[in-house]
Order: C-alpha cells, then sequence, then structure tokens
C-alpha cells in the first residue's frame, strides 16, 4: 500500500519483492492468499500482478482520482472515494455516467462530498459482488 501511495501504481510481485528483499515467489503466495481471501484481487492470467489492491486499481479504470496532486483509478465510485478519505479526505474524482457518458466530478473537502448531486446506482446485489467482482 505504501508503495501504491507514493507512487501511484500497485507493484508486481518482483517490484515488491526487490522493495522488501523478500524471494518473488514468497510474494505470489502472498498475493493468492489475499485474493482467496477477497483482501486483494488478481490479474486473471497472471498471478504476479494485482487487479485491484483495494480501494486502488492496479489498471487504468473510469474512476480517476486526483489527491495531494498525484493520480490514482479507483475500481468504483466507492472505492474512489475510499482512495480519497484513506489520503487525507480532500481530492477529486473524475468519471463518466454509465447511461448518458455525461462528465461526472466529486469533489471532497475534510471528508465530505462538497456540491454533489446524483444517484449511486448498484446493478449487483452487493452479496453477488464476488461472483465476478471485476464486473461488479
Amino acid at each position: 500500500m505504501e508503495q501504491t501511495i507514493e507512487t501511484g501504481s500497485v507493484p508486481a510481485a518482483r517490484e515488491l519483492s526487490l522493495r522488501l528483499g523478500l524471494d518473488e515467489a514468497a510474494v505470489v503466495a502472498a498475493y493468492r492468499r489475499l485474493g482467496e481471501g477477497h483482501v486483494y484481487v488478481l490479474e486473471p492470467s497472471d498471478p504476479t500482478r494485482l487487479r485491484m489492491a483495494n480501494p486502488f486499481s492496479a489498471v487504468s479504470t473510469d474512476f480517476v482520482v486526483t489527491v495531494r496532486g498525484r493520480v490514482y483509478f479507483g475500481n468504483c465510485a466507492w472505492d474512489a472515494l475510499g482512495i480519497v478519505a484513506l489520503l487525507g479526505g480532500d481530492g477529486t474524482v473524475a468519471t463518466r455516467c454509465p447511461d448518458c457518458d455525461e462528465e461526472l466530478r466529486l469533489d471532497v473537502a475534510g471528508g465530505k462530498l462538497v456540491g454533489a448531486e446524483g444517484i449511486v446506482h448498484f446493478s449487483v446485489p452487493a452479496r453477488q459482488w464476488w461472483d465476478d467482482i471485476v464486473f461488479t
């Protein structure tokens, strides 16, 4: 998490193993255990990479978060606001309406939404999120 906060990117196992002085296989095994526990989500085709290190996304998404002059990607609106909260409560989330493609911006100051209007719609019930968490 520290490296993601510092750099804006989620490290692959090799990168993290070098930073922590650990064997890469140990990091891959830890990624697998964290994935099985629904803490992180592995990249489906590459177990050495995380897809989601909640609330951060390791890949570009439609939820662009700007905090402290750095850009991050959230997995969804919920996670994007979680990034702002995690990093001090002041920031911006830029996204688009999935229905009409209108640009949307959420400003957060002091941990509170500023002048926000709208509705967040979760089309998949929470009990089913982990059936396909990348889609959800």
